[in-house]
């Protein structure tokens, strides 16, 4: 397995901590609202990446969590008049419903910031004591200045460092880009700590869910978006390096965006639809083909234009499985086992080589055309036939795709033949009833 290492910025051959293991993380949600599109993304990459490590023979510890503290949770459940867990609790329940219809394989944990606070605010003493951290009135700062690699997973350097989205402003801070690691609050959900009454900040709590769910610091991979790159992966690495003294994760993996036209999408620009929306419009299968169809690290851009190329994609793949499926029934052939084992290695290479879903996706296509030409021939070669139908779905498995299987009872297989018949006997128009029925049904 190779993969693109944001550290190192190389791709680079994986080599596990422990043999035939991965342990991967993956930033989750702040949960104040309904998942976007675009959010999909990483869920359906890492998903992916999770069921390639596993094709080739790793076991992988996949966790993600839930940030169910921040001050737009607060804020929201102010709005509402209801508790910060009721609105926590409502959009977990609506991300975990996005998941699931996104076929993702159950992670094995998703930790909650909530359930980690004891853990969390010994991490933070750890940074004080080591003089890491300093405290202002309640407040409890990183100082980016007592880690000399900051800004080594960015790439920049400190006097240069813009420090972005989410970084909190206060005179009171020796450095513009140290960021907080404990707030003192007066309204909201708040917790006892030495510093006084309060909540973490954003930026801690994943290094420490990462040291308590695989009880150890340092794990194989850490993921997320390419937005999360910096501050919030740059910060936890930070904070890794104080208390542990190593980068928190071996690989770093960020993907791509998804854009419009217009430029990012992201709720603040209010230029986003719903996952829930765009699946319940356009079906799982889909939406999991268009997410994968560009390098996962690179931007893609969300139009109706390229769902509508992803849709013709996938539906040539799904008539080639329809009709070996419909032509075996018809014919009494039962589908072995077999599969195309060359086409397979050959789409799992590609996989393999930092998931590169466009030429996986070619190797797919190669296949459904030698599939459609066995189809074609006057005596079908069924064991052919059958080899490559297995390896496609095979493939498909891997990209999280599952096609529903044509299944024919007696009055379809009538209406099928039917329509043979009248075709060759050049009635169209018998012909053309018979395939709008068989349409109707989804067996065409």
């Amino acid at each position: 397995m190779k993969l693109y290492n944001s550290y190192t910025l190389k791709t680079e051959e994986f080599v596990p901590i422990k043999e035939g293991q991965v342990s991967m993380y993956v930033c989750g949600p702040t949960v104040y609202n309904h998942a976007h599109i675009g959010n999909a993304r990483p869920i359906v990459v890492f998903d992916t990446l999770r069921r390639t490590f596993e094709a080739l023979g790793y076991k992988v510890k996949f966790v993600s969590n839930f940030t169910d503290v921040d001050d737009k949770i607060i804020n929201k459940a102010i709005e509402e008049g209801v508790s910060e867990k009721e609105i926590a609790e409502r959009y977990i329940k609506a991300y975990n419903d996005v998941r699931n219809s996104l076929n993702i394989i159950p992670l094995d944990v998703t930790p909650r910031v909530t359930e980690t606070m004891d853990e969390i605010i010994a991490f933070i003493g750890k940074l004080v004591d080591s003089g890491n951290a300093y405290v202002i009135d309640g407040d409890v700062y990183f100082s980016v200045e007592s880690d000399p690699l900051y800004g080594e997973l960015s790439h920049q350097k400190l006097e240069d460092l813009n420090a972005g989205a989410r970084v909190e402003t206060n005179d009171l801070k020796k450095n513009p880009q140290d960021f907080a690691l404990w707030k003192k609050t007066e309204k909201g959900i708040k917790w006892d700590s030495p510093w006084g009454e309060g909540r973490p900040g954003w930026h801690t709590e994943c290094v420490v869910m990462i040291g308590k769910e695989f009880n150890s610091s340092l794990i194989d991979i850490h993921g997320g978006g390419k937005d999360l790159k910096f501050p919030h992966h740059e910060n936890e690495m930070a904070q890794s390096e104080c208390v542990n003294h190593h980068r928190l994760a071996n690989y770093w993996i960020h993907n791509g965006m998804l854009e419009t036209k217009g430029g990012k999408m992201s709720k603040s620009l209010g230029n986003t639809q719903w996952a829930k929306d765009v699946i319940a419009e356009y079906g799982s299968n889909l939406v999991r083909w268009f997410l994968l169809s560009g390098k996962y690290r690179d931007s893609l851009i969300y139009d109706e234009e390229t769902f509508q190329a992803a849709r013709t994609e996938l539906a040539k793949i799904e008539t080639a499985l329809k009709q070996v499926e419909v032509k075996s029934q018809i014919a009494g052939v039962e589908l072995s086992d077999a599969f195309n084992e060359a086409k397979y290695q050959e789409f799992l290479a590609q996989m393999a080589d930092d998931l590169n879903t466009p030429n996986a996706y070619m190797v797919i296509f190669d296949t459904v055309k030698l599939l459609n030409q066995s189809l074609r021939t006057r005596e079908i070669d069924w064991e052919e036939v059958v080899k490559n139908y297995n390896a496609i779905e095979k493939m498909l498995e891997i990209l999280g795709v599952f096609i529903d299987k044509t299944v024919l009872d007696e009055q379809d297989r009538q209406i099928y033949q039917e329509w043979n018949k009248a075709k060759s006997e050049k009635d169209f128009e018998t012909a053309d009833k018979y395939r709008n029925i068989l349409m109707e049904k989804g067996i065409l």
